[in-house]
């Protein structure tokens, strides 16, 4: 009788030892000062606060954020492209970014991915792409998770998820209570689809309109379908973090919102107080054109659009109306797009369209 081993039953400890070998460089080229280095450890290691004062923040009551996700059904597009460096970045960046809508300056981020067996060319590719966002979010990362899981995933599948926690000092809570009427709300320009409405946009292009991943899209400057459905997920953290920087005395921003599946309503239904209303405006900021493509293609009605994708805007910031035009300044002047979408006053709770 033969003895079974563990590499008969799917899992190759020599190429999982491999594919970990080729992991530390790309931790390690995110590392901030606060990392601690603890080679070979179980966790990992990071200071709240950089050691030295040159880039010390001195914190006075901080608060920890943290916040997970995944990036969903994006990666079967990744998977039939065979492209998969860019959904890291969608992993990061849907993370990072609902820390960042409390007014949190992120730490560190921990990945965890799920395969049906050893792969250590496409285990890097991916978290190659981790550490590509982390470097855009300026978060180390400290460390994750590879699990070898051959009875659980279909061969050529696999699954991504990330965590991330941050830090703000308590005072500098950004959590909308402080919407007032007469505040401004500014969309701040999203890449693409980012990483939500993906099962309704892969039924739409692949089963409806049954086009190929490598066709060219005339509509989308003739790009193809899959240059257009793995456009990576925008990671707002710096430049938000520097206009939040450069009001040191006033807070000026009174709420933000990631606008992740569910659209602008739900999600900045989300940071609305009792008694406080957004009025937002159709027509207000110009609709990318992947959105009216796929609208036609699946001959989506509006309403449904608006449920389900971002439609153009990846960020919404409700700030001081003195100050909306020095923060959509500071945004134009690190390259992002922005305008004012709608405003705040005194009514019933919740989010509407103006003209609505």
């Amino acid at each position: 009788m033969a003895k079974a081993t563990y590499k008969d039953a799917g899992v190759d400890l020599e190429i999982y030892n491999e594919a970990m070998q080729r992991l530390p460089r790309l931790l390690a080229r995110t590392h901030t000062p606060r990392v601690i280095p603890l080679p070979g450890g179980f966790a990992g290691l990071c200071r709240l606060d950089f050691g030295g004062k040159l880039f010390a923040r001195n914190y006075r009551d901080p608060v920890l954020v943290a916040c997970t996700d995944g990036v969903g059904t994006k990666l079967k597009v990744a998977t039939a492209a065979r492209r998969h460096r860019t959904v890291g970045i969608d992993l990061v960046a849907m993370c990072v970014n609902d820390a960042l809508c409390l007014g949190a300056e992120p730490l560190f981020f921990l990945d965890y991915v799920a395969m049906p067996k050893d792969d250590p060319a496409l285990l890097e590719e991916l978290v190659a792409g981790v550490s590509d966002g982390c470097l855009q979010a300026e978060c180390a990362l400290l460390g994750g998770e590879t699990a070898i899981l051959p009875d659980l995933y279909a061969e050529g599948d696999y699954d991504l998820a990330g965590f991330c926690v941050g830090v703000v000092d308590r005072a500098n809570v950004i959590d909308g209570s402080a919407l007032a009427p007469g505040d401004c709300v500014i969309g701040v320009a999203s890449s693409g689809l980012h990483s939500n409405g993906y099962s309704l946009a892969r039924m739409i292009v692949f089963q409806i309109a049954k086009l190929s991943i490598d066709q060219p899209v005339g509509e989308l400057q003739g790009v193809t379908v899959a240059d257009a459905l793995l456009e990576p997920t925008r990671i707002y953290v710096r430049p938000v973090r520097n206009v939040l920087g450069h009001y040191r005395v006033k807070n000026v921003i009174h709420g933000i919102a990631h606008i992740t599946g569910g659209g602008l309503q739900e999600n900045l239904a989300r940071i609305v107080p009792e008694g406080r209303q957004v009025l937002l405006r159709r027509g207000s900021w110009p609709v990318p054109p992947i959105f009216p493509w796929l609208q036609r293609l699946g001959q989506v009605e509006q309403h449904e659009m608006e449920r389900v994708f971002n439609m153009g805007i990846g960020l919404v910031l409700v700030v001081s109306p003195y100050y909306a035009e020095s923060v959509r300044a500071q945004l134009s002047k690190a390259g992002l797009a922005s305008w004012e979408i709608g405003s705040v006053e005194d009514g019933p709770q919740g989010v509407v369209w103006a003209d609505s």
